[in-house]
């Protein structure tokens, strides 16, 4: 696969309200534009064709990443909350849950010296603003002492199979299934609303009873406490690239597929008896298909607004300079009792090599070698 290129770029504001009625958030924050995971059904690749680009597998090679995300995060909070007269709780109430990750995987591979995620999660962390995040890496490990000082309403991980050919094939730069599950364990016995979505279920690959009840059933030993299953959505932009990755792999299914999705979803005569086996596998494991409810308290920020414990990462240590910050983040989780194996750090920590530069400008071209 060819290498990713980063372009750093600043935003005028970190969050997204979202028009969608039918969405369970109603802003949501990426810190990344672009994921070097290389989902070949990823919904988000339709957002790429916003900036100009395709939504091809430029949506993996072409990653922009929001250099002052952070401090773009607490000026829009701060112009909120003064909107609020100064009132936190209305804040939250108007704001929560906000989704992280949405668009992109906030903890792809660049994540580990960029930081970018990291230092909202400082910010949202200040203001008490209940999150949930939606992530396929156990590079989330990392920050489990500043998730246990936040308002996190649910850590989805996101499954769709343990089908090791499957996943190679469709996604072929994420975690392994098993490691993401091993996340969703490590992260609900440090007390946090860890668990999985299984999503998207893919006609004809992956909603097999068989298959399913494997990945329910994996997810009820790993402790979820939750699994929530949606089905593929394709849209027009992303039909192309995904029936392309089916043609090449899997061209038996091609026309099966191509019949069911004359539009975005499959007609209900196929989801409504897909996600009624879905339930019955759930019941059968004791398993909720909803987020649990939030029991954290809301205490007022501890700090003055103007200190801000987010200031974004110095340049040099973020293009992997120095000590490096991947170093750092090993062991901090390390020290703080949260299990990080070799290969899981392996999987999604890269080994980064910066191409030099004057300014902060153009593109950065990285070299991203996953184990």
């Amino acid at each position: 696969m060819a290498a990713p290129t980063y372009t750093f770029v600043q935003t005028k504001q970190a969050m997204n309200r979202v028009q969608s009625p039918g969405m369970p958030f109603r802003w949501s924050l990426n810190p990344y534009r672009g994921c070097t995971h290389g989902c070949s059904f990823c919904y988000a690749r339709s957002t790429h064709s916003y900036l100009g680009f395709a939504a091809d597998d430029t949506f993996r090679t072409q990653v922009l990443v929001k250099d002052n995300v952070a401090d773009a995060l607490a000026e829009q909070l701060e112009q909120l909350l003064s909107r609020h007269r100064g009132d936190l709780q209305a804040l939250r109430a108007a704001l929560g849950p906000l989704a992280i990750g949405t668009a992109t995987d906030p903890y792809q591979p660049v994540e580990a010296k960029a930081r970018r995620t990291r230092a909202c999660l400082e910010v949202l962390a200040h203001y008490r603003i209940p999150v949930s995040i939606t992530t396929r890496s156990p590079l989330i490990l990392r920050d489990v002492d500043l998730l246990k000082r936040m308002d996190v309403q649910a850590i989805n991980v996101s499954v769709h199979t343990l089908d090791t050919q499957v996943w190679r094939r469709l996604e072929p730069a994420t975690p392994a299934p098993l490691k993401r599950l091993q996340a969703v364990q490590h992260l609900v016995a440090h007390g946090l609303p860890a668990g999985v979505f299984l999503a998207p279920i893919l006609p004809c690959l992956t909603d097999q009873t068989s298959a399913l009840e494997a990945l329910v059933k994996a997810a009820s030993v790993h402790q979820a406490r939750f699994v929530i299953p949606s089905v593929l959505r394709l849209t027009p932009e992303v039909k192309s690239w995904f029936f392309q990755v089916i043609a090449a792999h899997y061209p038996q299914l091609l026309p099966a597929l191509q019949r069911l999705y004359r539009a975005a979803y499959p007609p209900q005569a196929y989801t409504r008896p897909l996600l009624a086996r879905i339930r019955r596998l759930l019941a059968h494991y004791h398993v909720a298909d909803r987020w649990p409810d939030a029991t954290q308290p809301i205490p007022d920020p501890p700090v003055a607004p103007r200190d801000r414990p987010w200031a974004p990462v110095a340049r040099e240590r973020a293009a992997g300079q120095g000590d490096g910050v991947g170093g750092e983040a090993r062991r901090k989780a390390g020290a703080a009792g949260v299990p990080v194996d070799g290969r899981a750090w392996a999987e999604t920590e890269a080994d980064t090599t910066v191409k030099p530069r004057d300014s902060m400008q153009g593109p950065v071209q990285l070299t991203l070698s996953l184990f």
